[in-house]
């Protein structure tokens, strides 16, 4: 059975967030709550949470995994952001977008793009996210928390815990959530390519 965390959404109680990370570390697959919509997410050498990911959302090998990311320097280790790149991207965040950019060494290869060598990043506009990342000090691997055969993603957090009891390890509550996944823009050649219009406002990027 998945643990409750009731958090409060603007002052999250440090201890919860302390049980949530000690979860994540120790291999565990959460959902929590998002800028957007409910994710998925686990530590970033969890091979097993990514399989999870991948059986719960029914998701192909060509699958961008996002890395939730706490702020530019800790997005920047991980993908490569040209100077083309970095003023619309560093403009963007913290926000509603996701964003796919060349991974750099520090990438599991299992999470890119098979043959673009790619992964999606993001920084959350979200208080009790960004508590999380700080206290777990690095990125997350993340997905949407979108079932197969739903049009849009669960909001409350007692309905996942129903829904997903034996499949997660942990639900944080903070209130509702939103339906709308990001926007995901494709930086893959330097030019932005809108690939999902969501949440973020795609007109800075047309």
């Amino acid at each position: 059975m998945a643990r409750y965390f009731d958090v409060h959404p603007d002052n999250p109680q440090r201890r919860a967030i302390g049980q949530v990370v000690d979860l994540v570390r120790s291999g565990g697959l959460i959902a929590y709550p998002t800028d957007s919509c409910y994710a998925l997410g686990c530590a970033l050498g969890n091979r097993e949470g990514v399989e999870r990911i991948r059986a719960i959302r029914k998701l192909g090998d060509n699958h961008h995994f996002t890395l939730m990311c706490r702020d530019f320097a800790q997005l920047g280790q991980f993908v490569h952001v040209g100077n083309a790149v970095f003023r619309a991207v560093k403009a963007a965040t913290p926000g509603s977008y996701t964003f796919i950019l060349p991974a750099t060494k520090e990438v599991p290869r299992r999470l890119m793009h098979p043959k673009k060598k790619t992964v999606g990043a993001r920084i959350p506009d979200h208080v009790v996210t960004q508590a999380i990342l700080a206290e777990l000090g690095e990125p997350m691997i993340s997905s949407t928390l979108l079932i197969p055969g739903e049009d849009e993603p669960m909001v409350q957090g007692w309905e996942i815990k129903e829904a997903l009891d034996h499949q997660v390890d942990a639900v944080i509550d903070s209130g509702e959530c939103g339906t709308v996944p990001t926007t995901v823009v494709d930086f893959s050649d330097d030019v932005p390519e809108v690939v999902r219009v969501g949440a973020g406002d795609v007109s800075r990027f047309e």
